[in-house]
């Protein structure tokens, strides 16, 4: 450790990577591990997507590609968002990632100095206070209350704000909590930010799809706040495309300039046949994200109604992603064969070796009280993994 970097040191190690990898382990075991604590939808690409990537390789899409993106893909998203958000980019504002997350890195390091402060609301995705440090950030963690469905007030933004505030991130619909920011509400924090103009908005959109009340508002929607926010987003989630690794942002043109040419210096392109699959992604049948959106919104009350059936969890009924976030301290406290379970990290891990059931703690997101559950799996499957939670938590005195 003492070779490394004081950056690398500084960072945590991603709390869902390493559960999903502590399921892998027993899996390898022979141990039926229902594994509900990664991010990924367990459909398959779609076939007319699939075909897209299969005739990128026979057409030989095998050379350097442009570092922001190749144009066909350049000019889907720009029609996507024109599309789905009334929002008008220019192909020149937008830059291709290899992934959201990668996407997210870039508007960081592009616009984080040492020193400034990024407001993060909690509960919050376990890589935005990780991405902040290596900025050399500082995260301001503001608590997004399950009383308040998991979103911050305009009160608690502008109590927030200093003079070093840089940035806010938001993230709607949420990973973890599945919160879904209104429009009413987005203007009403916007309006806190009017106040302070030098204040950006990251906004990670990359659920935008998997959304069970409607249309998908964006705090970009408000002309004074367009030229203020980057917005994240990707193929990955709605289209069942995790391994692609395909993210993209869009932004004020300087700022996508300065992406541009810091990932000029670190990746060059994204993936050539992963492009050409997100144009057919974007540009074609749209049919495959309203079907898996169903999928979603059945298998997400499914597993609401489950987990109020256990005694001592309360849940928030989700508005989008696909997710739920119970709190689980009321077995604080409590213990199995002399283990006392404490922490949702000791939950977690008795879950996992005693019920068999791969889940992620809430410390990793902020919110200690909590845990995530992901439903991007089958019903069958589900109903199993409840039945196990619901038996494992009765046998904690």
């Amino acid at each position: 450790m003492e070779n490394l970097s004081n950056r690398v040191n500084s960072l945590s190690p991603s709390a869902t990577i390493a559960m999903n990898q502590k399921s892998r382990d027993l899996q390898a075991k022979g141990i039926n591990v229902i594994n509900l604590s990664v991010g990924e939808p367990d459909f398959f690409t779609p076939d007319h997507i699939k075909a897209a990537a299969k005739k990128a390789v026979d057409d030989n899409f095998s050379f350097y590609p442009p570092v922001p993106g190749y144009p066909d893909l350049l000019k889907a998203i720009t029609e996507k968002f024109k599309r789905e958000n009334n929002l008008d980019y220019t192909p020149q504002q937008i830059i291709v990632s290899c992934g959201a997350k990668h996407s997210l890195a870039n508007a960081m390091l592009s616009l984080i100095n040492k020193g400034d402060e990024v407001i993060i609301p909690a509960p919050y995705w376990v890589s935005y206070l990780e991405q902040v440090k290596l900025c050399e950030g500082n995260p301001i963690v503001i608590e997004a209350k399950f009383e308040d469905n998991f979103k911050i007030t305009p009160k608690q933004l502008e109590g927030a704000i200093t003079p070093k505030t840089k940035a806010l991130l938001l993230c709607s619909p949420s990973n973890p909590s599945g919160a879904v920011y209104s429009k009413t509400e987005l203007r009403a924090l916007a309006d806190v930010l009017q106040n302070h103009p030098g204040i950006f908005v990251i906004s990670d959109e990359i659920y935008e799809h998997i959304n069970f009340i409607g249309g998908h508002e964006t705090i970009a929607q408000f002309d004074d706040m367009k030229e203020r926010t980057v917005l994240i987003n990707g193929v990955s989630k709605s289209y069942a495309m995790t391994g692609y690794r395909i993210g993209y942002m869009a932004g004020p043109l300087w700022l996508a300039k300065a992406c541009d040419k810091l990932q000029g210096q670190m990746t060059t392109g994204a993936t050539t046949v992963s492009q050409k699959a997100a144009a057919a992604a974007l540009s074609g049948d749209q049919s495959c994200v309203a079907e898996m959106k169903k999928a979603f919104k059945r298998r997400k009350e499914l597993v609401v109604k489950m987990v109020k059936d256990i005694p001592g969890l309360q849940v928030y009924d989700p508005d989008g992603a696909f997710y739920v976030f119970p709190k689980v301290n009321a077995y604080y406290g409590k213990s199995f064969n002399g283990t006392a379970i404490n922490t949702s990290n000791d939950l977690c891990l008795y879950l996992l070796e005693h019920g068999h059931i791969a889940t992620v703690p809430g410390e990793a997101f902020g919110d200690p009280d909590c845990i995530r559950i992901s439903f991007a799996t089958s019903d069958e499957k589900l109903v199993d993994a409840m039945n196990r939670m619901k038996n494992a938590l009765a046998a904690l005195k």
